[in-house]
This record gives structure tokens, C-alpha cells and sequence, in this order.
């Protein structure tokens, strides 16, 4: 049963928090336009894409980055004043554990991981997808990545295709060699000189074709010199295409099956999709860590008071962003599991945040 101490504390720590969370959410969006406004202007984009498909979604977008940071800096705001209106002393005189007054922290805290889970996992991807599509259609009109050389995959555990070159506008892929296995045996080649995507599902047309068929000694063989072949090949445009935020557009289930396709048709590295998943997990987590760790700071009451709270609080949530960033990257280049070094930094910070606690007024 909460108290009515834990009802007080949850509501100031989520009032505080949500304070906290408005005000950054003004500023990022203050900045973020004043730095696209020449382009919302030059483009053909109306008010209702600007403010709905664009900043509805920036605006999870942002938070969702900085969620533990809001926590840190909110439970350090709102437990400074308490502390500094000796509210703090007055809860320890009354016999209130430190490990007590933990609780209604630890309750709030909790509230707010579950909805950044599900936020980190779901809705932000949906919302990024419809974001990420407006911004490269009308800002960032040329930040897509194309495979376009010497393209190597698997269609399937025993198709594999081969492309020298593929344009994106014309929709089509000169010198296709496709090479179909059974058993670890080849049993037909198919060898073109250009490849045009007809459309879904899959369809495409060979021109200049040869067409090789084994069983055992024997070989079949076609040749359409010249001539058109209409065929269905598991392939489609959009698998050459890799835009820079590809991952950020997909939900959770949709990038695990994404890289279980990759994987199977032997495309690239996959790492930096299963760091993004770890990711997802660990940044929501660690507000347990840090909303402890604000405690922890700000329960004493400083001559500095709020200002040096606040002070001390931001220089640590730097400090962790930079440790966040410095583990993704880590993560990405070298080839470990990102379970371990995504959770590094929330590690270090548990352990400091322990520390503090032991040196907390009690």
C-alpha cells in the first residue's frame, strides 16, 4: 500500500519530471527549426506535414534520446528543495529509513522505464519511419546509400545472385548472373545482360539471356539473344537501398527479422542492428540507476543548494551520454557481443551511484 509519503514524493518526482521534460522539449524544437526553416520554406511541404508528420514525431524522437537525463535532472531539482526546506531531516527524524524513502523513487522511476521500453521498442520506430520519410523527401533528398557495384546475396539458402551494376532511377541491373544450388550441387545458372524491375511481386524482365540447366552429365541450355524474359527473382529495389536511418524506422520485431533475413542472404554486418536493440534495453534501465543516483546527491542540504545539485547533476548526465555514445561505437567497430558493452556504462554509473548511497545523510 503506498503512504502518503510515497504518494507525495511520486508526485513531485513526476511533476518535476514532466516539468523537466516540456522545457528541453521547447528548446530542442525552438532549434531544430530555426535550423530547417529555409528548407520547410523552399520545399512544397504544407503546415499540416511541418507540424504532424514531421515535429508530432520529432518530438518522441528527442525525448526518448534523453529520457534518463530528464530523470536525473528532475529527481535532483524537486529532492534539493526538499532537502533545502529541511523536509528531508524532518522525514529521517521521524524514523523513515534511507532505504524507505527509496521506494516511492524507485516506483516513479519504474513507471518511467516501462513506458521508455515500450516507447524505445515500438511507437518511436512507427513515429521515426513517418518522420525519417518526410525528411528525405524534403530535406535530405539525397541521403540514401546505394549498393551499387558488385553486388553479392543469397535469395535463399541455395539461390545466389551476382550484379556488376544497379541503377537506382532506371530500375535495373546490368550483367546478372544467378546461381541455383541443390545439395551443394549447381543445377541451373541464368546469365543476363540487363535485369528491369517490372514491379510487385518481384517480378522482373531479362534481356540478352543464356540459361543453363544441369542433371548429372547432362546440360540444358537456352539462349535469348536479343530477346525478353519475363521471370519472378526474390529481390526487389528496396534491397539495394540503405538509408542512413534505416535501423531508427524499424520496430523491434521488424529489425529481428530483418537481420535473420540479411544474415541468410549473406549481406554486410549486422551488428550495428543488434547494438540498436541492446540499446533499446539498456537507455530505459538506467533511469532506475539514475534517479537512485539523484537521490543520493541532492537529499543533503549544501550551502550551495539547488544550483551546485543541479550542477553536479548535469556534469554526470554528460558524463553518461558521452560513456552511452562511447560504448555504441565501441560495440559497432569491434566484433563483441553489444549485450555486454552496451550495459557498460550503466554498470559503472550502478556502482557509483552504491557509493554515493553509503555516503548519503542518513
Amino acid at each position: 500500500m503506498l503512504k502518503k509519503l510515497d504518494i507525495y514524493i511520486i508526485k513531485k518526482f513526476l511533476g518535476s519530471f514532466g516539468f523537466t521534460m516540456l522545457l528541453f522539449t521547447i528548446i530542442s524544437v525552438a532549434i531544430d527549426f530555426s535550423t530547417k526553416v529555409e528548407k520547410f520554406i523552399e520545399k512544397d511541404c504544407t503546415v499540416s506535414e511541418i507540424i504532424f508528420d514531421y515535429y508530432f514525431n520529432f518530438i518522441w524522437y528527442i525525448n526518448g534520446l534523453l529520457i534518463p537525463l530528464y530523470v536525473l535532472i528532475a529527481v535532483i531539482f524537486f529532492t534539493s528543495r526538499l532537502a533545502f526546506n529541511s523536509e528531508f531531516i524532518s522525514i529521517l527524524n521521524a524514523g523513515v529509513s534511507y532505504r524507505r524513502i527509496m521506494r516511492p523513487y524507485l516506483i516513479a522511476a519504474g513507471l518511467i522505464v516501462f513506458s521508455h521500453l515500450f516507447a524505445n521498442h515500438v511507437l518511436i520506430p512507427h513515429g521515426n519511419k513517418v518522420r525519417l520519410d518526410f525528411e528525405h523527401k524534403y530535406i535530405w533528398t539525397h541521403s540514401d546509400e546505394m549498393k551499387k557495384r558488385d553486388i553479392h546475396m543469397f535469395l535463399d539458402p541455395e539461390t545466389k545472385v551476382f550484379i556488376r551494376h544497379y541503377r537506382q532511377h532506371e530500375k535495373y541491373a546490368s550483367d546478372l548472373r544467378l546461381e541455383k544450388y541443390r545439395d551443394g550441387e549447381l543445377i541451373e545458372y541464368i546469365k543476363c545482360k540487363k535485369a528491369n524491375w517490372i514491379g510487385p511481386p518481384n517480378k522482373w524482365q531479362l534481356e540478352d539471356y543464356e540459361i543453363r540447366r544441369f542433371e548429372g552429365l547432362n546440360e540444358g541450355f537456352v539462349l535469348g539473344a536479343r530477346e525478353k524474359l519475363d521471370t519472378t527473382l526474390n529481390i526487389t529495389p528496396e534491397d539495394f537501398i540503405r538509408y542512413k536511418n534505416q535501423m531508427e524506422m524499424m520496430d523491434t520485431p521488424d529489425m529481428r527479422e530483418f537481420i535473420k533475413r540479411e544474415k541468410s542472404r549473406g549481406i554486410g554486418n549486422t551488428q550495428i542492428y543488434n547494438v540498436e536493440i541492446s540499446q533499446r534495453t539498456a537507455e530505459p534501465f538506467s533511469t532506475f540507476i539514475l534517479a537512485l543516483l539523484g537521490l543520493s546527491i541532492a537529499s543533503r542540504k549544501v550551502r550551495g543548494g539547488i544550483g551546485l545539485h543541479l550542477a553536479i547533476g548535469i556534469a554526470l548526465g554528460a558524463i553518461y551520454v558521452f560513456l552511452s555514445k562511447f560504448a555504441e561505437t565501441f560495440a559497432v567497430n569491434l566484433d563483441i557481443s553489444p549485450v555486454y558493452s552496451i550495459w557498460i556504462p550503466n554498470l559503472v554509473y550502478f556502482f557509483i551511484t552504491l557509493y554515493t548511497i553509503r555516503k548519503a545523510q542518513k
